[in-house]
């Protein structure tokens, strides 16, 4: 018999959720909302097989957004056909002004989705420290969540966010989330770990987003994580990495295919015994050719004292330039660092900062608490000079 995908108690929701979870915003038509008879047939039938081979492998819960243009309708097409019983259903609707705007868009997502319940619904890019009290105050989003729990439309309401710990840990600190989903992995480990224990703290559900593209584009390995991730793949490692931590829970598939969750599929099925010395064999691996290539010093102590954006010149992104800078030269994981260098400057509030232009001209006096002040302002032309291309678009605006 087929070994289904393991699954892990969703924080205090307490639902048993698979720890591979079906992504819905590669397998749709568009990026926008469409006509029905704009829908090709055979793509309509890849997604469709693509739920129901995730079904097969035990992957139970589907998630989508509202801004994932054609999604939910295509998905629509599909999950009433299915036992509801089966099925964890998770949208997400983007941060609103009032409780009225946010409801039109719930109803837009039920309408197309054809479901009489949302089993997860998240406030959709909880980026900044002001978009906490849009939601929470009087006649907020969350007042219009809490409406559609009492007529059960929602079991549990959560958020999503791209934002780092200044906004991830108070928005946990709430108390008023059942979970969120939240960028983090090896490559996130330093800068993003308090975000995940904060939400520990509070028993939350926590569903990592896009471990496998923005973990390093680990669908095309370089030859040197290859190498120090074997005998797993890249991304193989890079699953188990999160899901040894008893805080994480689940990790996002973003699925184009029916055949896209069988690497992954088969890590958590054929590695989950025995997988946190295995975790630990290839992370000592890693950490030590890091360490060897960019000194110890570096590897431990180089997101300390580093200023947040708003408070460097021209509001460049040092935290995470140097990030992308650190496993480009450790990792060789140049895609990654040129997919997200060149969304600064062109991503609002989901990828926020500008990129490193003009750093000679700069004063860099905000980089006093670093240990590595004098090699910063260096680093930093040198990642613009590798990494600048084009000024790339959010897969969803491109």
């Amino acid at each position: 018999m087929e070994m289904k995908v393991p699954t892990k108690r969703f924080g205090r929701t307490e639902v048993q959720i698979p720890v591979l979870s079906c992504g819905g915003m590669r397998y749709q038509q568009g990026w926008e909302d469409l006509d029905p008879d704009q829908i090709d047939k055979a793509g309509q039938e890849n997604l469709k097989a693509t739920i129901y081979h995730a079904l097969e492998c035990g992957i139970n819960h589907i998630e989508t957004a509202r801004g994932y243009g054609s999604s939910e309708m295509q998905l629509g097409w599909v999950l009433p056909q299915i036992d509801r019983d089966r099925l964890l259903v998770q949208t997400k609707i983007g941060v609103k002004e009032s409780a009225e705007e946010f409801l039109e868009s719930f109803e837009i997502s039920m309408n197309y989705l054809k479901l009489d319940h949302i089993d997860f619904l998240s406030i959709h890019g909880i980026n900044l420290p002001e978009h906490i009290g849009t939601c929470l105050k009087k006649g907020g989003c969350m007042d219009a969540i809490r409406r559609l729990q009492k007529e059960g439309r929602v079991r549990f309401c959560g958020f999503s966010t791209h934002g780092g710990p200044e906004t991830v840990v108070p928005a946990c600190e709430t108390g008023e989330f059942d979970y969120v989903n939240l960028h983090w992995y090896f490559i996130y480990n330093q800068l993003h770990w308090p975000m995940v224990e904060a939400a520990a703290k509070q028993d939350m559900g926590v569903f990592i987003i896009s471990p496998n593209d923005k973990g390093g584009v680990l669908y095309h390995p370089t030859p040197k994580m290859a190498d120090l991730c074997s005998p797993l793949t890249p991304m193989q490692w890079n699953d188990l990495y999160c899901l040894v931590r008893s805080e994480v829970h689940t990790l996002s598939i973003g699925a184009d295919k029916p055949a896209d969750f069988n690497e992954h599929v088969a890590a958590v099925t054929q590695h989950w015994e025995g997988r946190e010395a295995l975790v630990g064999t290839i992370e000592q691996r890693i950490a030590q050719s890091l360490e060897t290539d960019l000194g110890e010093g570096w590897m431990k102590h180089w997101h300390e004292g580093l200023p947040h954006y708003t408070e460097t010149p021209g509001n460049i992104n040092v935290r995470e330039i140097l990030r992308l800078w650190t496993f480009y030269k450790g990792l060789d994981l140049v895609e990654v660092a040129k997919l997200r260098y060149n969304l600064l400057g062109n991503a609002d509030h989901w990828f926020p900062g500008q990129p490193a232009i003009d750093v000679e001209k700069q004063d860099w006096s905000c980089l006093a608490a670093s240990p590595f002040v004098d090699r910063i302002p260096g680093i930093l032309a040198e990642a613009h000079t590798a990494f600048a291309e084009a000024p790339a678009a959010r897969l969803s605006e491109s």
